[in-house]
């Protein structure tokens, strides 16, 4: 165990796990069984981690969010306790919110970010430096890969792809008139939707199942089945039938 590490008297840590040098563990915290936290890990109350978790270095779990004072989508109130299911991969330097739920085997790589009100489904990957924030839904065995934006009010399905530096937007009102309060939406990606690399989705935009979107694109729909591309994205042609999700032999994990 630790020498250098604050531990709460409250906290209860499985006898099997690990705490590096120079952690902070809070009140109430619960850690699983086999877990191995890395040096510096800060953990704030009430933060739930599973069994067979490892936490790099640097990693902050349960933190607050903080709102400006012209913030459109943050709201200070309360939140549940950070769950962190078993067997995730927390990488160096994530921060994952208060209020969010992860699943079992998650990978939220080095510096990924996690904001409140944020599910993440079974099995998925946020990669380094991608970001998910508040009031959003992630799906189960969905990739979201390097340095991914997704915004507020997004909604992510089962094994959708988002590739390297996707931009999701939500507002189109750009930060002006009190309309846009009304109207903020990311994006809804739904079962097998993928997106290319550099793409920008607009506010509200939709990518229908097994849909692909072209690296580069700006989409605002995406018909189901179809590759587009373009600005604005247009339909190209139906996707290979080799390319189908249902083709894949993976199990349906909605079942």
């Amino acid at each position: 165990m630790s020498t250098t590490s604050i531990i709460h008297e409250t906290a209860r840590i499985a006898s099997s796990a690990t705490i590096g040098e120079q952690c902070f563990i809070g009140p109430n915290v619960s850690i699983g069984e086999d877990c191995i936290l890395g040096h510096g890990v800060v953990i704030h109350e009430d933060t739930q981690v599973g069994d067979r978790v490892r936490i790099d270095d640097q990693v902050v779990l349960g933190k607050r969010p903080m709102k400006a004072v012209n913030s459109a989508t943050t709201k200070i109130k309360p939140l549940d306790p950070l769950v962190i299911g078993d067997e995730c991969l927390i990488g160096t330097a994530a921060i994952i919110y208060r209020g969010a739920i992860l699943g079992k085997k998650c990978l939220i790589a080095d510096m990924g970010g996690i904001r409140e009100d944020v599910t993440v489904g079974d099995g998925t990957i946020v990669g380094r430096g991608a970001y998910v924030e508040n009031q959003s839904s992630v799906g189960s065995f969905v990739k979201i890969e390097s340095m991914a934006y997704v915004a507020a009010y997004s909604e992510i399905g089962d094994r959708a792809f988002v590739a390297p530096m996707v931009t999701v937007t939500n507002d189109n009102y750009v930060g002006r008139d009190k309309e846009r309060f009304n109207h903020f939406k990311g994006v809804t990606i739904k079962k097998g939707g993928r997106v290319g690399a550099n793409a920008t989705t607009l506010p509200g935009a939709i990518i229908e199942e097994d849909a692909l979107v072209a690296a580069g694109a700006i989409v605002k729909h995406a018909p189901a089945g179809k590759i587009v591309l373009g600005h604005p994205a247009k339909p190209l042609r139906e996707i290979d039938e080799k390319q189908r999700l249902e083709n894949q032999g993976w199990p349906d994990i909605t079942k």
